[in-house]
This record gives structure tokens, C-alpha cells and sequence, in this order.
């Protein structure tokens, strides 16, 4: 069995066709996606698409750093609010986006510290989206020596020294997605060095589409094809790359 661990499975992109999205990613031998929140605006549908989903769609809450504005504590609000509602499967998606906006670096800093610390308190695991930001990750991170916390760096594509480095503040997996497939993808070159007990797979769907659908919609089902490039890249039966990291997703998320 294959598990997304990053899958927007909710987003208006699979609106059209998602019934048959859902049976491709079954033929490929999916068998749980994990579903990060992004922001209020996005709650409620994804919380319907859980309900209509149990033991396949597993849903997460959190504030994303590209929705930190202005109004960022009302955001915060709603998450801390909203926590004990229901069983959650990870605090995320949250981190740093220094990509898009410098603007609210600041606010990203601090509602990303607090999430870490809520996720802490509900023994659940974060989900990080990092993006041009490195530096102040690991600020934050200095911040928080003592906090203990799990979770999963979403898209991972840094060296392998920023892989050894993060684990020195934390129980972290590494999310790796389509982009391990992309030609001449530093990733690939980590990948080779990284364990794959730290390792967990990912599409972000409908975003980041692998080779040789790269341009057009990601989805579930395509995880198979990051599988099959990772276990090239380990030299690697596939079923084995599909056992260890699914057993990483299970017990990351307590699926």
C-alpha cells in the first residue's frame, strides 16, 4: 500500500472528475491520503470530503504562512479554537514563505512557533512548508530546543547536510514529492545518502506533477510514480520503498 502524505484532495481542481481521481488512486495501490489545511476558507470542504472519506482522507488543521496577513490572529484563533473539535491527523500545513512576501516574516515566525507549540501540547505531528526561508527556520527552531515535536518537512528538497542538520532538532520525516523526478533535482542526489526510514512520500496534489505528467494536474495516484523513482534512486524493490514509508506515514500520523 502507498500513503500521500501531503495530498490537497479537497481542492476545486478534482471538483469535476473526483470520483474517477479516487479510482485511479486505488488502482495504484493508494491507500490513505493525508489532507493538510491551509486556512479557514478551505475548513469546511475539507472536513466534508473527510467525512464522505473515513479510513482513506485523514484531515489536518493549521495556518499556512502565505495566509498570514493581516489578519493573522483571527486565523490563529480559528485553529486554537477549532483543535479539540475533532480528531486531527497533524498540525498543517504551517511554516515559512519568504518566496512570495517578505511582508509578515515576523508574523510567519511567530504563528508557525505557536503552532509548533499547540501541536506539541496535542501530541499530534506538524507538517512544515518551507520556501526560501531556511535561515529563520532554524531560528524558530533554536527557539524551541526543549519543545518536543515530530513531524514531516513537507517537499523536502534540500542537501543532505540540511537533512542531518534538521534531525538534530527534531523527530522529522522528509515529504518527497514529484519533484525527485524532475531532471537534474538536487533531491535526487540527497536521496541517495538519506535513510529511508526518514523518508515519507507525497504529491501535493494538484500541485508539483511528476515525469511525464509535469504540466498538468497532480493527483493521488500519482505517488506510485515517486515511489518508483525513489526506489531506482536506492536501488530498491518497489514493495519495499511502499512498506517502509507507508509504516513512517502510520505511525507519524497514528493512521
Amino acid at each position: 500500500m502507498l500513503t500521500d502524505t501531503h495530498c490537497h484532495l479537497y481542492d476545486e481542481a478534482f471538483q469535476p472528475d473526483f470520483e474517477a481521481v479516487l479510482a485511479r488512486a486505488r488502482e495504484a495501490g493508494v491507500g490513505a491520503c493525508v489532507m493538510p489545511g491551509i486556512d479557514r476558507s478551505c475548513h469546511e470542504t475539507m472536513l466534508a470530503v473527510a467525512d464522505a472519506l473515513p479510513g482513506f482522507a485523514f484531515p489536518c488543521i493549521g495556518l499556512h504562512p502565505t495566509s498570514v496577513g493581516e489578519n493573522w490572529p483571527e486565523e490563529l484563533d480559528f485553529v486554537k479554537t477549532h483543535l479539540g473539535d475533532r480528531r486531527w491527523y497533524a498540525v498543517g500545513e504551517i511554516g515559512l514563505d519568504e518566496y512570495w512576501s517578505k511582508e509578515y516574516v515576523k508574523e510567519q515566525m511567530r504563528v508557525l512557533e505557536e503552532q509548533i507549540v499547540l501541536a506539541s501540547r496535542a501530541d499530534l505531528p506538524v507538517i512544515i512548508h518551507l520556501r526560501e526561508a531556511t535561515d529563520d527556520f532554524f531560528r524558530v527552531l533554536e527557539g524551541l530546543r526543549g519543545v518536543d515535536f515530530r513531524g514531516v518537512m513537507h517537499a523536502y528538497s534540500g542537501s543532505y547536510e540540511t537533512y542531518r542538520r534538521l534531525l538534530t532538532y527534531a523527530d522529522f520525516k522528509f515529504g518527497i514529492g514529484g519533484v525527485v523526478t524532475y531532471k537534474n533535482a538536487g533531491i535526487a542526489a540527497a536521496m541517495e545518502k538519506m535513510s529511508l526510514q526518514d523518508v515519507v512520500l507525497e504529491t501535493d496534489c494538484p500541485w508539483l506533477t511528476p515525469v511525464p505528467f509535469r504540466g498538468k494536474r497532480n493527483e493521488p495516484a500519482h505517488v506510485r510514480l515517486v515511489a518508483e523513482k525513489i526506489a531506482q534512486i536506492k536501488r530498491l524493490p518497489l514493495e519495499e520503498v511502499a512498506a517502509v514509508t507507508t509504516a513512517q506515514a502510520q505511525s507519524l500520523f497514528k493512521l
